[in-house]
C-alpha cells in the first residue's frame, strides 16, 4: 500500500505544479479533466489513500477498487473517495475521458450542514460508485461544467457558489440509492456519541505499513477514549445504527482485513498483530465468522 497522498503530492505527481496556495477560510478546490493528468496515461492508479476528497465523472469502462470492495462500470460513473478509505482505479478503454474536482475537508466540511463522513456517499463502508442513465450523466456534467466556468470567473463569492455545486453532485448520487439504503442522519445526543465513536474508529484507519498497530481495539478501550460508561456507549449506538459496539468493531475490523489480505503481500499474522490480535489462530477464528472463509482462503480466491 502507498503512503497517504497530499493535495500537494497529487499535484507533483499527476500535473507537476504546485497547488495554488490555500486561502484562509477557503480550503482548497479545483476541477480537471483527465486527459490533463499523467494517471490518464498509466490506466491504472496506484492503491493508497489521499488526504482529499475527490468526485469522479466517468464515461468509459472502469474498475474502482476501494477498502475491501471492486465495482465495474460499462459506462457513465459517479465516484466519490475520501480520505478515509484506500482506493484505485483501473482504465480499461484506450482513449479515456472524464471530469474530477478535488478538495479539502476544509473547503466544504465547515459549510456543510453534517460532518462529511456521515453523508452516505462519503461514509466508509457505503456506496461510492453510482452507474448513471445517459440523463444523469447529462446532469451530473452540467454541474461539473459549472464548476469550470465558475472556477475561472471573479464573482467574489464564487466558491460559495462551488461548494453549492458539489453538494449538488453528492445529492444527485444520494437520490440513486435505495431508500433503505439512506439512513437518517444522526441527530440528538445518541447521534452525536455515534458521530465521535465512528470518527475514533476511522483515525485508526487505514493501516498503512505492517508497523503500524491499532491502538483501540475492544469497546471498553472506546468507552473509556469518549468518558462514557459502556453501557451508555451501547445504548448510543443501538439506538442510531441498531447495532452493538462489538458488532460495528468487528464489521470495521473485517473491512480493513480484507482490504489488506487483497492489496498487501503482509503475510496473515503480520496482518493479525496489525489489527490488534495477540494470536494468529484468534485472527483466524475471527475472519471464519466474519467472512465465512479462512484468511489463506479468502486471499488465494
Amino acid at each position: 500500500m502507498d503512503k497517504a497522498q497530499t493535495i500537494a503530492d497529487f499535484y507533483h505527481t499527476s500535473l507537476a505544479l504546485l497547488p495554488a496556495p490555500i486561502q484562509p477560510g477557503i480550503g482548497h478546490f479545483n476541477v480537471f479533466e483527465l486527459a490533463d493528468v499523467a494517471e490518464a496515461e498509466t490506466k491504472c492508479s496506484s492503491y493508497g489513500r489521499r488526504l482529499f476528497y475527490k468526485i469522479s465523472l466517468l464515461p468509459g469502462r472502469n474498475t474502482y477498487h476501494y477498502a475491501d470492495k471492486s465495482v465495474h462500470t460499462e459506462q457513465n460513473a459517479l465516484i466519490f473517495s475520501n480520505p478515509q478509505v484506500p482506493y484505485h482505479w483501473e482504465l480499461h478503454d484506450v482513449k479515456q475521458t472524464g471530469v474530477f474536482c478535488v478538495f479539502t475537508d476544509h473547503f466544504l466540511a465547515p459549510h456543510a450542514t453534517f460532518p462529511l463522513p456521515e453523508y452516505p456517499v462519503f461514509k466508509p463502508g457505503g456506496q461510492a460508485v453510482f452507474q448513471l442513465t445517459e440523463a444523469q450523466y447529462q446532469a451530473a456534467m452540467a454541474i461539473f461544467t459549472h464548476m469550470v466556468t465558475e472556477l475561472a470567473g471573479d464573482y467574489v463569492y464564487k466558491y460559495e457558489v462551488l461548494r453549492n455545486a458539489t453538494l449538488d453532485l453528492m445529492h444527485l448520487a444520494m437520490r440513486l440509492q435505495p431508500a433503505a439504503a439512506l439512513q437518517p442522519l444522526p441527530a440528538a445526543a445518541a447521534g452525536r456519541i455515534t458521530a465521535l465513536f465512528l470518527e475514533l474508529v476511522e483515525r485508526q484507519f487505514p493501516i498503512e505499513s505492517p508497523e503500524q498497530r491499532l491502538r483501540l481495539r475492544f469497546p471498553s478501550q472506546f468507552a473509556d477514549q469518549l468518558a462514557l460508561h459502556i453501557n451508555h456507549l451501547n445504548k448510543a449506538l443501538k439506538e442510531a445504527t441498531g447495532q452493538t459496539t462489538s458488532a460495528l468493531l468487528a464489521a470495521r475490523l473485517a473491512q480493513e482485513a480484507r482490504t489488506l489480505l487483497t492489496h498487501t503481500r503482509w503475510s496473515v499474522s503480520e496482518i493479525a498483530w496489525c489489527l490488534g490480535f495477540e494470536e494468529l489462530p484468534h485472527f483466524i477464528n475471527f475472519f471464519q465468522k466474519q467472512v465465512g472463509m479462512s484468511p489463506r482462503a479468502f486471499r488465494g480466491q
